[in-house]
């Protein structure tokens, strides 16, 4: 083993060491409180498919109440961070998150839209699942007819005048709907939350993110190579513009499912990538495997806290706002530094 990959075992250690913390709390924590005994028993004895030595309330609230909510949140924490990791090394840019292209603010649509012609739950992630990659679509098709030195750039800008118009369209829809009803629901969707989530929705989840992880975890060294200016990435041989569209497809396709199945979870995707390149080094390869064992842990303890923090459970987008919001200006007054 070389020195580089014996450097970045403590950073794995402590990644891995949130995620278990990170599942621990959200197993055990809430307000039918679980011994890490019973856990350990009802997991163990599900793997080997014998009964639980344990009562059967409990091992309903671990494998049917907290089970599929546990695996939501790890899956879209990692969801999230991976390609907040992904865009920020595209986009060279320490401030860049998963919504950059619209994703977010497509899906936000195609969520409302679905509510508003009180559709089921599951029409409501398929077309949030399905505006986030439109928009971005969109975002590429324009960005790519303007000519430009600097397509990156373009590409920003265009995703922030197309995410801006989605949004107004969000309003629009908002305005329109049923005070009493609609309203809410709308509301509650875009600040982000798990509370309902079951069995059912961790497959439309599962799928797009193991695709899209995959892809991403595959481009990882000629990721390294798209971090350098787009000039010295072309004397390299790397065809820049299929890679760059893999990349944004991939990366949108995990953030799109995410936002169909949690809601609007803003800054996850923008904390975590800079919590772990402090840990392993801004490398791709022990990068984004880090940032998604990062991630789920992250997300799965600001989810316990979101459901035992006060009477009612509080929206994931507000409590991950409190947090990322000082890490931001921090980010912001150490940009003099150099970021690689």
């Amino acid at each position: 083993m070389d020195a580089t990959r014996r450097s970045a075992l403590p950073g794995f250690a402590i990644a891995f060491g949130v995620l278990a913390a990170g599942l621990a709390l959200a197993f055990t924590v809430g307000r039918y409180p679980v011994g890490l005994g019973d856990l350990f028993h009802v997991l163990t004895a599900k793997l080997a498919g014998t009964p639980a030595d344990v009562p059967a309330n409990v091992e309903s609230v671990i494998l049917q109440v907290r089970g599929p909510r546990v695996l939501a949140a790890a899956m879209t924490g990692g969801a999230l961070a991976i390609a907040g990791t992904a865009f920020q090394g595209l986009f060279r840019n320490p401030l860049v998150s998963p919504d950059i292209l619209g994703a977010s603010s497509g899906a936000a649509l195609g969520a409302v839209i679905g509510i508003f012609f009180s559709l089921s739950v599951v029409f409501i992630q398929v077309f949030a699942f399905a505006g986030g990659l439109v928009a971005v679509a969109a975002v590429y098709m324009i960005g790519s007819a303007v000519r430009s030195r600097d397509p990156i750039l373009v590409l920003v800008l265009t995703g922030v005048v197309v995410g801006a118009l989605l949004g107004a369209g969000v309003g629009l829809v908002k305005y329109l709907a049923d005070p009493y009803n609609q309203l809410p629901a709308m509301t509650f969707w875009l600040l982000g939350s798990l509370a309902a989530t079951t069995v059912a929705d961790l497959v439309p989840l599962f799928g797009p993110l193991a695709i899209g992880a995959a892809v991403l975890i595959a481009l990882r060294w000629r990721m390294n190579v798209m971090s350098l200016p787009e000039e010295e990435a072309r004397s390299l041989g790397v065809a820049t513009v299929r890679l760059r569209i893999a990349i944004v497809a991939a990366a949108t396709l995990v953030t799109s499912a995410s936002v169909a199945t949690a809601g609007i979870v803003g800054w996850v995707g923008l904390i975590v990538p800079h919590m772990a390149r402090s840990l392993v080094g801004p490398d791709f390869a022990r990068l984004l495997p880090a940032s998604a064992i990062l991630g789920g842990g992250f997300l799965l303890m600001i989810d316990t806290l979101a459901r035992t923090v006060a009477p009612v459970e509080v929206p994931l987008g507000i409590l991950t706002a409190v947090i990322g919001t000082p890490f931001f200006i921090w980010l912001l007054a150490s940009m003099s530094k150099s970021w690689s």
